[in-house]
């Protein structure tokens, strides 16, 4: 008997890490590999709000009509926390690139205005409350760890890898020896990406 083949991914979302955007390097690779090789795809990389809240409410809010059988969200760093809870939400698979596993711990030292890595002269207030917000959105285990994919580089100067591996455990492993915090070989581990979307 043969195993039914999954179901195409027709939408993907994308999702940046804290104090990024749309105009990072990975979601610019994605976006133009989404446009040369997969048009039909509906594509999706907004710029996040501070509030972790908002964020989520606006995820949800513009994906509501998505089919969830068919969609898939990928996510860095503190966008892989965010993927994470948005795949427990909706049921999608989701590919998690050095994702946070604890940002209300991490993020709590940036309490205060911040900048952008791709613009400086943009700026935001990381409020005290939002640490609270992180809190409320932390997942427990993951329901179907084999929906997910996670890319972690041991490399990754800014989250221990060790416990982004120990998060996932369950989940398809993708450990890289080197790389950084921005996998910024990413053209290369984007094969494997599409494969697990069922988009190569």
């Amino acid at each position: 008997m043969s195993t039914p083949q999954p179901t195409p991914v027709t939408h993907l979302l994308y999702l940046h890490g804290f104090r990024s955007s749309p105009q990072s390097a990975k979601a610019r690779i994605l976006a133009q590999h989404m446009a040369s090789h997969q048009p039909d795809v509906h594509w999706w990389c907004p710029q996040l709000p501070p509030s972790p809240r908002e964020a989520m409410a606006l995820l949800l809010q513009s994906s509501a009509d998505w089919p969830r059988e068919s969609m898939a969200v990928v996510g860095s760093s503190l966008g892989g926390f965010y993927a994470t809870w948005v795949a427990e939400q909706t049921g999608c698979k989701a590919v998690l690139l050095n994702p946070a596993v604890n940002p209300a711990r991490d993020l709590e030292k940036y309490i205060g205005e911040q900048t952008c890595w791709q613009d400086p002269q943009e700026r935001f207030f990381f409020q005290p409350e939002f640490v609270q917000e992180l809190r409320d959105l932390a997942c427990a285990s993951l329901t179907r760890p084999e929906r997910y994919l996670a890319v972690i580089a041991k490399g990754d100067e800014l989250l221990d890898w060790r416990e982004s591996h120990a998060r996932y455990a369950g989940a398809q492993l993708r450990l890289l020896e080197g790389s950084d915090h921005g996998i910024t070989d990413f053209d290369q581990q984007l094969p494997a990406v599409m494969a697990f979307l069922g988009l190569n």
